[in-house]
C-alpha cells in the first residue's frame, strides 16, 4: 500500500486494539506525518519505524545517513511531541522495538524507531530470545462503564484508557479536532487547548521516568567525551577502545532515548571538558544537545552515504584532543 494508506491503516489497528506498526524511510515519513500528528492527538499506541537513508528527496536511496532526527522530533505540525528512540547494532534492533511498543503502549503515544540503512543491511550473532524471557508489556483495556471517561488520565504516566471499539457502555468519540479533558468532547476553549497541549507534552516528557540510568564507558569525567546514537556505536566504541588501551583518557557514551533525553545526561555532560559528537548528518544532535545543555559541543560530521571509519573517528578524537 502507498505510505498514507499504511500509516491510517495501523492507527486503525491501535484503535482497535492491536500493536500498530509502520515503516518506512525518510521520504516516506514525510507522507505519514499528518496521521502520525493525528496518532498524537487521538492518543493511540503506534510505532513508526524509520530506516533513514540519504536525503533530502530521493537523494541516495540505497544509501545510509542518520539526517532524520529533526524530523522525528519536530516534524509534525504545532506542538506534537512523541517519544524518540534508536537502535543501536543490527541485534539491538530488536530490544528496542520491543521497547518502542512497550512505551506506546503504556503511555498510549505514537514512538518513532529510528534506524538506517546500514542497520538494514548488517548482520551480528544474535541469540533468539525465549518469549517467557522477555519483560511483559501489560496492555490494559477498559471494559468497566462506571466512571468511564476518554480522557480521564492514569496520574503517574498521563496516558488516557484504551477502550476497544464496540465494548458496551464504552462509546466514545476520536479525531484531530481539540476534544475537552476528562469528558473528550469537542471543545474550542482556548484554556482547555492549552491544558490539553500541556497534558500531551508532560506525557511524553514522563517516558523519562522509565530511562535506565546511562552508561559511560570509561572514565565517569575527564577530558574527552564522545557522545553518538545509533548506527555509528560501533565505529566509536572500536576507537574508543583503542585510545583507552594507549591511556589516552576518552569516554563514550551513547544514547538510545532521543526524546526525551536521559535525566543524568546533563551532569554527565558538565563532568568533561569536551564533547565530540560523530553523526552521519550535519549535526543535528549537537545542535539539541547545545541548547538542551548549553554545552559546547563539537560536531564530526560525515554525510556521504557510508557509515564512519574506526579510523575517521580517531582522527576526530585526536584533533578534538589536541585543539
Amino acid at each position: 500500500e502507498d505510505e498514507i494508506a499504511g500509516v491510517c491503516s495501523a492507527l486503525g489497528a491501535a484503535f482497535g486494539g492491536s500493536i500498530a506498526v509502520t515503516t518506512s524511510s525518510g521520504p516516506g515519513i514525510a507522507l505519514k506525518q499528518e496521521a502520525i500528528n493525528l496518532a498524537v492527538m487521538v492518543e493511540l499506541p503506534l510505532v513508526i519505524c524509520n530506516v533513514q537513508r540519504g536525503g533530502p528527496s530521493t537523494g541516495l536511496p540505497t544509501k545510509t545517513e542518520q539526517a532524520d532526527l529533526f524530523q522525528a522530533i519536530f516534524g509534525r505540525n504545532s506542538d506534537s511531541p512523541l517519544p524518540v528512540i534508536a537502535a543501536a547494532t543490527p541485534a539491538d534492533c530488536f530490544a528496542t522495538a520491543y521497547e518502542a511498543v512497550r512505551i506506546a503502549v503504556k503511555y498510549m503515544t505514537p514512538v518513532i524507531l529510528l534506524t538506517d540503512g546500514y542497520l538494514a543491511n548488517g548482520a551480528e550473532p544474535w541469540n533468539v530470545p525465549r518469549f517467557e524471557d522477555l519483560p511483559p508489556i501489560p496492555a490494559v483495556f477498559r471494559t468497566d462503564p462506571e466512571g468511564f471517561f476518554p480522557y480521564l488520565r492514569d496520574p503517574q504516566t498521563l496516558a488516557r484508557p484504551w477502550v476497544r471499539p464496540g465494548t458496551p457502555g464504552l462509546e466514545h468519540r476520536v479525531g484531530g479536532i481539540e476534544k475537552a479533558d476528562v469528558t473528550g468532547n469537542i471543545s474550542y476553549d482556548p484554556a482547555n487547548h492549552e491544558l490539553m497541549t500541556t497534558y500531551r507534552a508532560r506525557k511524553v516528557q514522563a517516558v523519562a521516568q522509565d530511562i535506565p540510568p546511562t552508561t559511560v564507558r570509561g572514565e565517569a569525567g575527564g577530558h574527552l567525551l564522545v557522545l553518538g546514537w545509533g548506527s555509528t556505536f560501533g565505529a566509536i566504541a572500536a576507537a574508543v577502545d583503542e585510545l583507552r588501551g594507549q591511556d589516552v583518557r576518552v569516554s563514550q557514551v551513547h544514547l538510545r532515548y532521543l526524546n526525551p533525553l536521559p535525566p543524568d545526561l546533563g551532569s554527565i555532560l558538565a563532568r568533561f571538558t569536551k564533547v565530540l559528537i560523530p553523526e552521519m548528518n550535519m549535526g543535528q544532535l549537537r545542535t539539541i544537545v547545545r541548547a538542551e545543555y548549553l554545552v559546547d559541543a563539537v560536531g564530526l560530521n560525515k554525510v556521504q552515504g557510508q557509515p564512519f571509519k574506526v579510523a575517521e573517528i580517531l582522527d576526530g578524537i585526536r584533533n578534538t584532543l589536541e585543539a
